[in-house]
C-alpha cells in the first residue's frame, strides 16, 4: 500500500513567492543538468554537490575545476537532483506543504529556515561517514524540514491523496499528521540501511535530520500570532471514504480558480479585510 499526497485544503493569506522561486530554480538547474553530456553532468555533481570528505575533512577537488568554496556546496547541492522522479517528488511536496509554512513565517524568515534545514540535513547524512567521497544532491533534506514545520503547524489539515494498493487506485482524504507521520516513519524504518551502506542512494539520515530541524525551528521562525498544532480549530472527523475522480477534478479546478482570484485581490488595494484563499494551501 502506498499513498501520494496531491494537495491540501489549507488556506493561506498570500501567494507563496519564495516556494515558487525555489521550485523554478530547482527545475531550471535540473534542465541545465540534463543539457550536459555524461562527463560534464557527473563533474557538475562533484563541483556543486555536497561531498562529505571535502566539507568535513578538508579534502579538495583539483584547483582547475573548483567553482564554489567547499562549504558553499551544502547550499548549492539543494538545487541539484539525480533524476526526474527525484525532482518531481521533491517539488510536489514543496508545492503542497511549503506555501503554508512560508505564510506562517514570512518570506525572509522562510528562506533562512529552509537553508538551516538543508544545512542540518546535509550534516546529518555526512557525519555518518565524514570521509565519504560520494556527493549528495537534492532538496529532500530542506523540504523534510518544511514537512516537519507543517506537521507542527497544521496537523489537522486535510490532504487529498492517491491511494495505491498493488493495481488498485483511489482518492482519499487523510489528516496531515497521518500523511507526514507516515512519511517520516518510513525514513526511520529505512535508516539502518544508511548505516550499513546499503541505502540504495537515498539519504535517509538527511531526511530525518531535516525533519527534526523543522520541528525544532518552527516555533522560533513562525510569526508571533500563529498558533501551533492548529490550536483553536475544531477537530475533524476522517471517514476514509473514497473520493470520485470527478470530485477531485472539481476541487483541483476550484483551487486554481481561487489562486487566480487571490492574485487579482492582492493587486487591487481595498479597505475591506482580505479573504483567505482555499482550498489549496
Amino acid at each position: 500500500m502506498f499513498f501520494l499526497p496531491l494537495f491540501d485544503e489549507n488556506a493561506t493569506g498570500r501567494r507563496p513567492i519564495i516556494v515558487w522561486l525555489f521550485i523554478a530554480v530547482c527545475v531550471a538547474v535540473f534542465l541545465w543538468q540534463q543539457s550536459l553530456d555524461e562527463v560534464a553532468a557527473r563533474l557538475a555533481v562533484y563541483q556543486l554537490g555536497f561531498v562529505p570528505t571535502i566539507v568535513l575533512k578538508g579534502d579538495t577537488l583539483p584547483a582547475e575545476i573548483i567553482i564554489v568554496p567547499g562549504w558553499a556546496t551544502i547550499f548549492t547541492s539543494m538545487f541539484l537532483h539525480g533524476g526526474w522522479l527525484h525532482l518531481g517528488g521533491n517539488m510536489l511536496y514543496l508545492w503542497i506543504f511549503g506555501d503554508n509554512v512560508e505564510d506562517a513565517m514570512g518570506r525572509g524568515r522562510f528562506i533562512v529556515f529552509y537553508c538551516l534545514c538543508g544545512l542540518t540535513a546535509a550534516l546529518s547524512q555526512g557525519l555518518i561517514d565524514p570521509s565519504s567521497p560520494i556527493p549528495m544532491v537534492g532538496a529532500s533534506g530542506a523540504i523534510a524540514g518544511v514537512l516537519g514545520a507543517y506537521l507542527v503547524l497544521h496537523p489537522k489539515a486535510a490532504v487529498r491523496c492517491l491511494l495505491i494498493i498493488i493495481v488498485f487506485f483511489r482518492f482519499i482524504n487523510l489528516p496531515a499528521w497521518l500523511v507526514l507521520g507516515g512519511w517520516i516513519g518510513l525514513q526511520f524504518a529505512a535508516a539502518p540501511q544508511a548505516f550499513s551502506g546499503d541505502g540504495g542512494g537515498v539519504a535517509y539520515l538527511a531526511h530525518i535530520g531535516g525533519f527534526i530541524a523543522g520541528l525544532v525551528l518552527v516555533p522560533l521562525f513562525k510569526k508571533s500570532h500563529i498558533s501551533l498544532f492548529d490550536r483553536g480549530k475544531p477537530p475533524k472527523t476522517w471517514s476514509g471514504q473514497p473520493i470520485s475522480f470527478d470530485e477531485m477534478k472539481r476541487e483541483a479546478r476550484k483551487r486554481f480558480q481561487r489562486n487566480a482570484g487571490q492574485t487579482a485581490r492582492t493587486s487591487i488595494p481595498s479597505s475591506k479585510p482580505r479573504r483567505q484563499k482555499g482550498p489549496w494551501g
